[in-house]
């Protein structure tokens, strides 16, 4: 008798090489400071939440083959070094890299990250380069095999993301958006979208909303209830040190505090929270999907992540949220 068919989760999105400066405080206008470490790594939205799917799927000393899921991501890096180091470190995680496209004569994409080692937070520039090849042509229809759960961000062109969401949607594909950077989206990204996840900021430039708003209950009822106008069925919204307020479509609503954490460095915890929640959302039986569960499993994943530095490399494995 075969073994049930492991969930899969496609992950549509960004890699990037992480450029990473350690500083005492982030640079004022004008000034020059020394950092106090350095280090280079692979990164990008997608790949880490590509990453945090997989590594929180299973055990640190495990295959892939034992994991909760399986896990595809989708995009494109340069014929370069960094392409390659892209590449063989998804692969090293057990994701399956088949899918992203190498482009001759491109570069791939770098993220320059200065961290704040007095709170943790980080600064990025973004330089997307091969990311932004990808075209919407491409995705018409969604690679194969079908996966259980899409999961996308705005690291890759809004028009190749939008057309994505509508082949996932013709395919009977749920979809996890995680809107950032934020910029407008058209309404139809919104209508039948399974799950919404944005931070403070994300949500107050998608709802409208002045980011002040969201300083109180009432207030996050209100822009969660904008979105769930717009036709998504469960949104999340991320408040950092307050913890994440959630909202569905069967008028479930709450707010989870935040876990205390030895805020090291907060680059992909984002992203470790999405790779957890998505994990929620495809191991959940028919009808049995849990977004408070969800939330608070994702939370713990976070909680660690801030707590070590660097980007896929801070990302739990399985036995670690024991």
């Amino acid at each position: 008798m075969a073994p049930p068919r492991r969930p899969r989760i496609t992950v549509l999105g960004s890699l990037n090489i992480d450029l990473v400066s350690y500083v005492p405080h982030h640079p004022l206008p004008g000034e020059t400071l020394t950092a106090t470490h350095f280090a280079t790594s692979p990164g990008g939205k997608g790949a880490n939440q590509a990453v945090a799917c997989a590594k929180l799927s299973r055990a640190s000393d495990l295959s892939a083959a034992s994991a909760s899921a399986d896990v595809a991501m989708v995009g494109a890096v340069g014929a370069d070094e960094h392409g390659t180091t892209l590449r063989d470190s998804l692969a090293s995680y057990g994701v399956d890299a088949s899918a992203v496209a190498v482009r001759r004569g491109g570069r791939t994409g770098v993220a320059v990250v200065v961290v704040d080692e007095a709170s943790g937070q980080n600064r990025i520039i973004l330089s997307p380069e091969s990311n932004h090849s990808l075209a919407p042509r491409d995705f018409e229809r969604l690679p194969a095999p079908r996966p259980d759960l899409l999961v996308v961000q705005l690291e890759v062109p809004l028009d190749t993301v939008v057309q994505a969401m509508r082949a996932a949607a013709a395919d009977g594909v749920p979809v996890l958006l995680n809107p950032a950077p934020a910029q407008p989206l058209p309404a139809s990204a919104y209508r039948g979208l399974a799950h919404l996840v944005v931070n403070e900021t994300e949500a107050s430039i998608l709802s409208g909303r002045p980011e002040s708003e969201l300083a109180h209950a009432s207030g996050l009822d209100a822009v969660g209830g904008i979105f769930l106008d717009r036709g998504v069925s469960n949104v999340v919204i991320t408040l950092g040190g307050r913890g994440v307020y959630y909202a569905d479509r069967g008028g479930n609503k709450g707010l989870v505090p935040a876990l205390k954490a030895n805020v090291v460095d907060t680059t992909a915890a984002g992203d470790t929270f999405v790779g957890s929640y998505a994990l929620s959302v495809v191991n959940a039986g028919d009808g049995q999907f849990d977004i408070d569960a969800a939330v608070k499993a994702a939370n713990r994943a976070s909680a660690i992540t801030v707590s070590r530095k660097g980007a896929q490399t801070s990302i739990p494995w399985k036995d670690e949220l024991q």
